[in-house]
Order: structure tokens, then C-alpha cells, then sequence
């Protein structure tokens, strides 16, 4: 395996959306290339839309060919000319319906070679529940509950095969079958006369419009074209969804190699695994994190990894109390501090280091290598934080973000459930360049190698108005506004931008920092924290009062001595 410099391997890394620097994934590369940026920088992660999709912004992914509308070879080789390193996606769990092995089930049925490359639910749940009278099986209940789904209801899309049957497939994540308004051309050809056909097609296209399915169509006179039309309906219906894989399948086994290559090929040395918890199924079994399937499957991609000389990145929500990120980091993976986030809004809320500092403490002591954030491009994890923050601190955080602008995100509506706020970072932060440049100094200085989301760089506000254009799970893209090329070289020219990079710079740049590097953490008074790095001689000191956020930070060395770096007072 390919072994990384210290530099790239703790570094700062940027995090986007191909087209969110400037449109494409080449104004991004010249953003890296400006003046201002360069350095700043070891590494790139760019998000999924890079890849042919069409749904989740790119997690729900067609094939993993670039998408040329936004992205192009030359300029994957280009950031690597900067040498910047690639962090790329890998979606373990599913894949798009319009993918080309499921465009093939629908078309071929039961003579696809790719019948089983997904999960039919019927097949997987035989001898385990009770056929029900819409063609799905019932699990027992004993088996199922432990199963956690991300939606109410089984997770079920129901398959319409050439042969007319209807197949049950398991689907985690979003689905929707979409009805298409026949022409009369075409209900003619299922024997309807011209006369009828006409009419018919002129009464059945607004109901199909407004959302009404088959069985719901009121045809008045023409009830007698039902069977006819409701069977042209059903076969030419088409899908959006992504469809959970069969990872006992041979076919998705040669499927997750070729796509490691493929990544590989890109120039990718950090390979996200997205979903990969959600992968490994039995009966009786958790769906979610089922031990030990969870980590053979792990093991089986690690390999891959390991052929083609890159790192695993497993990402996984789970409570701090659960200890899972200590479980990822005890088996040779690097994992998210999806901890820091939180832990950052409430240092600054309750003028106190406490948590961060024993947070710091715990990863170093255990030796957690984390790639750490502020954004991303889900939310801010709240509910990962139990167990290292009470409830009760927890709620107000909660309401502290979205008294702000933010918006709660609950699963199936269960207030208990809570699993991101969304907003954007500076927003959460009260719109306050001061905080911001603090929590930015924080990260720098915390355990991990530092990811830093675009929209945070720019210091981007919650955009409510792309929030409304999304309409209903459109809540994330509060925090996903794209910026033109103008709306970047005006805000490189903003302090709360150009401080920002000065600081994320230093981190990149400073040989005092590393996972191998010594951590020494003071905390003079209940506001104040010292976090100290050395490393072969050389040091970094961060000096910073969370209440009255001024800060101050010092390189140090045999040849220099103590060198002030940039105060904020």
C-alpha cells in the first residue's frame, strides 16, 4: 500500500460538489490554483456528482463513469499536478435503478443475469414470515425487530417484471414509481378503438398528473378499458430509487472490485465507503451494523483497497456512548469525528474546553485517527454527541442552531430520533466572523486530519430560498448553494475568507503536526484552552478564550524561535 508524507496524510483536505467552486470541477482546480489557496490544501474530496447519477445530489449513483457535464479526467489529473490527493466515493449499499444492471432486470425479468445482483425481498425473507396479499412476505416479527429502516413502512419497491408479475426488491433509501400518460397511438395498440383511445387518453392524462395511480382512475363510461390500460400503465411505469445489493452475489463481489479500480484510476487515495453499515443483511439480524458481517464485509473491501494502494474511510453515524468510532479505529481504519462539530458550538455556547479538551485527550491517548469537520454536506450530527453530552445540552444546541435559521431533521418524526440540524456552519455560529475564525482555529488544532467544507470556507449563509426550490426533503440544500467564479474571487477578497486560509495553511504547512506528533493540552481558567503540537523540534501553540473568542497562534522552532502567526483579539 501506498505509504502517504506526513503532510498529505494529515493535512488540511477541501470538500465539494464538483460545480460548487465556480460551476465545474475545473473552476474548482484554478480556486486551488489561486495565490491565495495554494498550499492550503493536501488533499480533495469531491462528492459523488462526479459520477453518473440522478438522485441525493450524486449518492445515488448509475455508474461510476465521470459525469462530463461537470468533470473531466484532466481535471483529476490536474489537482494531482498540485499535489493535492483525490478522496472519492464509494456507495457500498446500493445503486440507481437506472443503473445498467437493474435497467436489465427490467427489461430481461427472471432471465437477467442480474436477477439476484439485488436483494429480492421474498427470496431473502423465504421460510421466515408469511406471504401477504400484495406479493411481499411479512417477516416474523422476532426476526425484524432489531431492524432499524430509514422510512416508514418495510423497505419495499415493488418490481413490475416483463411477465406481468410484480417482484419485491429491498430499497433502504428514496423510491417513487412514476405513471406515464398513454397516447391514444399507444392504447390503440393494446386494442382499444380509435374513438375510445382518444377519449380515453385525453380523461387519463390529468388524472396521471395530478398523482393518481391505476386503481384510482375514475374512466365513467370507458370502465371497460380498465384491464387494457391498467396493464399498458404498469408496464411502461419507471422508477427513481436506490436498490439495495446483494453482497453474497458473485456478480456485486466482481462489481465492488472493478469499482475499486476504477476510483484507483481517478487517481483516489482516500476511498469513502457510503452506507457500508447498511450492506450486510440476515434474519434476525440488524440491518444496520450487523456483527460481525458489518466488519467480514469490511475486510473483504480492505483487500481491495489494499490491492490498488488506498485508504478506507468507513463512514458510519453512530452515538459517542456506542463506541463504534472506537471500534472502526481499533481495526486499522481511519474514521469521522462526527463528534467535533457539536462539540465546537457548545464550547463556545457555555464559554468552556472541557469536552473538547477531553475529547482531544481520548484520541490520542487511544490513538484515533480521525478526518475531522466543521459542514458537510448532510448536517450538523447532534445525535451522535450522547453520551458525551447530556440531553438536556443536546436540546439546546438543537435549538440554539435552528433559533438561527437552521431546520431539525427527524427520522419517521420522532422527536428521540434526531440525527442532523441542518444549517449552514457560519449560520449555526450566529453569523459571527469572530466565531467563525475560532472554530476554524479549533479544528485546526483538535486530533485528525482537518476537512473543510466549501460553503464554511466562503463563510455561507443558511439559503432558505434553495430549501423552498427543493420542496419536500429538500432540507438540505440549506447548505449546498453553489457559488459562481464572481461570487469566489469576491469573497477571496473578504477577511473571514482570506483568515480562514491563513490558518488552514499553517496547518497544512506546520511539521509540528501529525498523528505521529506529541499533543500537550492546558487549560489556564474555565474559558481559556492551550493546545501545544511539536513534533522533532518544532511546535504550534493555539491560545485561545472562548469567551470573548480571541485567540492567538505561534509557531516555534531552534532556528526562528516563538513566531506570532495571526491573532484575533
Amino acid at each position: 500500500m501506498k505509504k502517504l508524507d506526513r503532510a498529505v496524510e494529515n493535512g488540511a483536505m477541501l470538500n465539494a460538489y464538483p460545480d460548487s467552486i465556480g460551476g465545474t470541477l475545473a473552476d474548482a482546480v484554478r480556486f486551488l490554483e489561486e495565490p491565495q489557496v495554494q498550499g492550503a490544501f493536501r488533499s480533495f474530496y469531491v462528492l459523488p456528482s462526479l459520477y453518473h447519477s440522478d438522485l441525493d445530489r450524486g449518492f445515488s449513483v448509475i455508474d461510476y463513469g465521470l459525469n462530463e457535464k461537470l468533470a473531466h479526467r484532466e481535471d483529476l489529473q490536474r489537482i494531482q499536478e498540485l499535489g493535492i490527493r483525490l478522496k472519492l466515493d464509494f456507495i457500498l449499499n446500493h445503486l440507481s435503478v437506472q443503473s445498467p444492471q437493474f435497467q436489465d432486470i427490467l427489461a430481461k425479468g427472471d432471465s437477467s443475469d442480474y436477477r439476484d445482483f439485488f436483494i429480492d425481498w421474498n427470496k431473502f425473507w423465504a421460510g421466515h414470515g408469511t406471504m401477504t396479499e400484495n406479493g411481499w412476505i411479512q417477516p416474523d416479527s422476532d426476526l425484524i425487530k432489531d431492524m432499524f429502516f430509514r422510512k416508514p413502512g418495510l423497505p419495499i419497491l415493488m418490481v413490475h417484471f416483463p411477465d406481468g408479475r410484480e417482484v419485491p426488491y429491498w430499497n433502504t433509501f428514496y423510491q417513487e414509481i412514476r405513471y406515464h400518460a398513454p397516447s391514444a397511438a399507444l392504447l390503440q395498440e393494446e386494442g382499444i378503438s380509435a374513438v375510445e383511445a382518444a377519449e380515453l387518453a385525453d380523461l387519463v392524462k390529468p388524472q396521471i398528473e395530478a398523482g393518481r395511480k391505476p386503481a384510482e382512475l375514475e374512466l365513467g363510461s370507458l370502465e371497460g378499458c380498465r384491464e387494457k390500460l391498467q396493464e399498458l400503465l404498469e408496464r411502461t411505469r419507471t422508477y427513481l430509487g436506490q436498490m439495495d445489493l446483494n453482497i453474497h452475489s458473485e456478480l456485486v463481489k466482481k462489481y465492488y472490485e472493478k469499482t475499486m479500480e476504477t476510483l484507483e484510476a481517478y487517481g483516489a487515495s482516500i476511498v469513502r465507503l457510503d452506507a457500508f453499515a447498511y450492506a450486510p443483511k440476515a434474519p434476525g439480524s440488524r440491518n444496520f451494523l450487523n456483527e460481525p458481517d458489518t466488519w467480514d464485509l469490511l475486510s473483504e473491501i480492505r483487500v481491495m483497497a489494499d490491492r490498488c494502494g488506498v485508504q478506507l474511510l468507513p463512514e458510519i453515524h453512530a452515538t459517542y456512548q456506542e463506541k463504534i468510532y472506537e471500534k472502526i479505529a481499533s481495526k486499522g481504519y481511519m474514521t469521522y469525528d462526527f463528534f467535533l462539530p457539536g462539540l465546537i458550538i457548545d464550547a463556545m455556547e457555555t464559554a468552556s474546553g472541557d469536552k473538547l479538551a477531553s475529547w482531544a485527550r481520548e484520541q490520542k491517548d487511544k490513538d484515533i485517527r480521525t478526518v475531522n469537520m466543521l459542514g458537510c454536506h448532510d448536517g450538523i450530527p447532534l445525535l451522535d454527541l450522547r453520551g458525551l453530552v447530556s440531553d438536556e445540552e443536546i436540546q439546546h444546541l438543537i435549538d440554539v442552531i435552528v433559533g438561527r435559521g437552521g431546520y431539525v431533521k427527524n427520522l419517521h418524526g420522532q422527536k428521540n430520533m434526531y440525527y442532523q440540524v441542518n444549517a449552514t456552519y457560519y449560520s449555526a455560529l450566529g453569523e459571527d466572523d469572530r466565531k467563525m475564525l475560532l472554530a476554524r482555529a479549533l479544528q485546526m488544532f483538535m486530533p485528525g486530519k482537518p476537512q473543510i467544507w466549501y460553503l464554511d470556507l466562503f463563510a455561507g449563509k443558511n439559503d432558505h430560498e434553495a430549501v423552498k426550490r427543493a420542496g419536500e426533503g429538500g432540507h438540505k440544500e440549506i447548505n449546498r448553494t453553489n457559488l459562481s467564479r464572481e461570487q469566489v474571487q469576491a469573497a477571496l477578497q473578504t477577511s473571514v475568507v482570506s483568515d480562514q486560509l491563513k490558518l488552514i495553511r499553517f496547518r497544512s504547512e506546520c511539521p509540528a503536526f501529525g498523528f505521529d506528533s506529541d499533543l500537550k493540552i492546558e487549560q489556564p481558567s474555565a474559558g481559556r484552552i492551550v493546545f501545544t503540537w511539536s513534533h522533532e523540534g518544532i511546535s504550534a501553540e493555539l491560545q485561545a478564550d472562548l469567551s470573548d473568542f480571541s485567540f492567538s497562534v505561534y509557531s516555534e522552532s531552534a532556528d526562528e524561535g516563538k513566531t506570532l502567526v495571526y491573532q484575533q483579539r
